[in-house]
């Protein structure tokens, strides 16, 4: 596994980095590749927040804890993500195609502008858009955490489509048309 930590307002030592690598690589066992992990620890009025997001295969596993401790937040994060991990890939067994995990990444990139104008575009994220069904999207939604997400629906000729949580419960499709 490969770690990238990020600290924001606080000095790690190299322990709690090593504990970190240590506890997040028990998690490699469930994947077939070459994954990574990104750590970031950040300190805020007393609370040690631990967030830790994995990516393999284009699948992005999220987690944020916050404790007292810092080493308390990691083992938290851990736990939880191990239980995203076991509760989707069985999903992902039963539900989607085989090859459900097997699709390139998406590519991010930001780009901050300090304009103070109305309509400010404050982040900026391209990726490539892969066909799979809505199930697999209202999973992989679910598991970025997500309020909506863009796909090309291979179940409707590749159209473009987002998936997106109702307020009243559920979920709702937009497709795209020609019209």
């Amino acid at each position: 596994m490969k770690f990238t930590f990020t600290e924001k307002k606080i000095q790690v030592s190299d322990d709690l980095h090593e504990y970190a690598e240590k506890k997040l690589g028990k998690l490699d066992r469930f994947f077939r590749s070459e994954s990574e992990a990104f750590v970031t620890f950040q300190i805020e009025r007393g609370r040690h927040t631990a967030e830790v997001t994995i990516k393999n295969n284009g699948m992005f596993y999220r987690v944020s804890e916050t404790t007292s401790d810092m080493y308390a937040s990691i083992d938290s994060a851990v736990a939880a993500i191990e239980r995203q991990i076991r509760k989707n890939k069985t999903r992902l067994e039963k539900k989607l195609r085989a090859d459900a995990l097997t699709f390139d990444a998406p590519v991010l990139s930001a780009e901050d502008e300090e304009e103070d104008t109305d309509f400010t575009v404050i982040r900026t994220k391209k990726f490539p858009i892969k066909p799979m069904t809505t199930e697999e999207a209202i999973l992989q939604m679910n598991l970025l955490k997500h309020t909506f997400f863009v796909f090309r629906n291979q179940d409707d000729n590749d159209t473009f489509s987002v998936v997106y949580r109702r307020k009243s419960g559920g979920y709702g499709l937009i497709e795209s048309s020609d019209n």
